[in-house]
């Protein structure tokens, strides 16, 4: 009987596991960075979009958080995993996706926002340095991963209380969370720097771009801690109604 993965080569397995699509997101993202510097008239797109985004606020973040995060990524599973075909579980998965990535989105918005406050909104390399440092290094391994990953155990366990419990122990951070962190930092730290590099009124319109990839990435990982899927298995959205 195998004995459990170190997390640095479950971390490893699920960054291998999404590379091609982390690169495709990453070029693609990247793009749109130098379009919108080189490119008066994407700038004046972008900016609308920033505009309306800045008009709208919260139902802004929320309707972009929802689609990108829970809308998205169950047409992926209808469409890729399902033939076209709609089944109850779809809706049962919404269920949970919606308020669990609006709120996530209300929470990313926050930190851009005081991002924005502590050191400008302002283009720099000390300056997009220091955001990417309190998002990656602050942000994601004391909130993001360990909320995001205990919401998606806790529906893998059936929504049982023992995981809520296990979720505040040391054994479980470095088993669960270390990984998640590891995978995260491949995907998210270029795009960090390409979202920081944008003034703030875009940074989460870019960043509900890269959401979708993201919540693949995360279902793959808990759908790899409960055992549900391989280590050379496609997106877990694959197995995710399960």
């Amino acid at each position: 009987m195998k004995g459990p993965r170190p997390p640095l080569t479950l971390g490893w397995e699920a960054a291998k596991a999404n590379a091609i699509p982390a690169l495709i997101l990453q070029g693609a993202m990247l793009s749109i960075l130098i379009a919108y510097y080189l490119s008066s008239t994407f700038a004046d797109w972008l900016d609308r979009l920033a505009h309306y985004k800045q008009e709208h606020g919260v139902a802004f973040v929320v309707v972009a958080g929802i689609l990108a995060g829970a809308v998205l990524p169950e047409l992926f599973l209808i469409f890729f995993f399902q033939k076209g075909k709609l089944r109850p579980q779809n809706f049962r998965n919404l269920i949970f996706t919606v308020p669990t990535w609006a709120a996530d989105a209300i929470l990313v918005n926050l930190m851009y926002h005081a991002n924005a406050l502590w050191f400008g909104d302002i283009v720099t390399i000390p300056v997009v340095l220091a955001k990417i440092c309190v998002d990656q290094f602050g942000y994601n391994p004391f909130l993001a991963a360990p909320g995001e990953v205990l919401i998606y155990e806790w529906k893998n366990d059936g929504f049982s209380w023992r995981s809520v419990r296990r979720a505040f122990s040391w054994n479980h951070y470095r088993a669960r969370i270390v990984p998640t962190l590891l995978a995260t930092w491949a995907v998210w730290a270029p795009l960090m720097a390409i979202i920081y590099s944008l003034p703030y009124a875009l940074q989460f319109p870019l960043f509900s771009l890269a959401l979708t990839f993201w919540v693949l990435l995360l279902t793959y990982m808990t759908n790899r801690f409960a055992g549900k899927i391989e280590a050379d298995a496609l997106l877990a959205l694959s197995v995710a109604d399960q």
